[in-house]
């Protein structure tokens, strides 16, 4: 990922990488992207994501919680992230 993109390109290019199945935290996603302290940052980028093929749903927070979802709510992310781990 270049380094000159901005870091909502680079938060997004992390999360289109995490396997369904898998989950990274907000904080990992700031840290892959190139800035360990901006995990609100990266909650700002996701809640604006509404392209399909990055799969926003797959971002939690680091103590294990869902975290919201523009898609639905909670509720909505658990049944994704549910029906993922038993197909994977």
């Amino acid at each position: 990922m270049p380094k000159n993109s901005s870091f909502s390109d680079r938060v997004r290019s992390v999360v289109r990488a995490i396997q369904a199945g898998q989950t990274l935290s907000y904080k990992e996603v700031a840290a892959k992207a190139g800035n360990p302290k901006a995990a609100r940052a990266v909650a700002r980028v996701m809640s604006a994501n509404y392209d399909p093929e990055i799969p926003c749903h797959r971002v939690i927070k680091s103590d294990g919680t869902l975290g919201g979802y523009n898609r639905g709510g909670s509720a909505a992310k658990h049944a994704i992230l549910e029906r993922e781990a038993i197909t994977s």
